[in-house]
């Protein structure tokens, strides 16, 4: 993974407006957008998703909006603009990292919050995996899926491994 991420960084360079763009859009179906229901998952998503959504919104100065339905809800325009400002800040090998986690995890705001520092990797696979976790806690462990949780785990722990310990 340290390998890919190394030449993702150096590759990001060629295409960099163009991933920016990608994750811009990618923003607005992002996981820390779309609530449960339930009570005791929400009160889950308040507790983990809640305190990263206020960060992400005073970090990156946007107010992304969430919702509790499968529709996606409509988004400040200024908010997309001010995203992809904080995204061109990022270096490559920031870029590169920030990439591949928002993927893993569904979510460009949590990568935002790894890769600034706001969270370690075990809190952001633990927010990115939240429902799917609960969900396991109480209808049971699927195995394919736990097999895929501790991949992305992983892969994770060496992203942050890669922001800090290459130079």
């Amino acid at each position: 993974m340290s390998l890919y991420l190394e030449k993702t960084a150096k590759e990001i360079g060629k295409s960099r407006e163009e991933i920016i763009d990608r994750l811009v859009q990618f923003a607005l179906t992002d996981m820390l957008l779309f609530w449960g229901q339930n009570k005791s998952l929400v009160e889950r998503q308040e507790k983990t998703w809640g305190p990263l959504l206020e960060w992400a919104n005073e970090e990156i100065n946007t107010k992304f909006i969430r919702t509790q339905g499968l529709d996606v809800p409509e988004q400040e325009k200024t908010s997309g603009y001010r995203l992809k400002m904080f995204l061109e800040k990022l270096s490559d090998k920031e870029l590169a990292a920030f990439y591949v986690a928002a993927l893993n995890m569904k979510s460009v705001l949590l990568a935002a919050a790894l890769v600034k520092g706001r969270i370690n990797a075990k809190q952001a696979f633990e927010a990115a995996y939240l429902e799917e976790l609960w969900q396991a806690e109480n209808w049971g462990v699927e195995e394919e899926a736990e097999k895929r949780r501790t991949e992305v785990r992983q892969e994770l722990v060496e992203i942050e491994d890669f922001l800090k310990h290459n130079g």
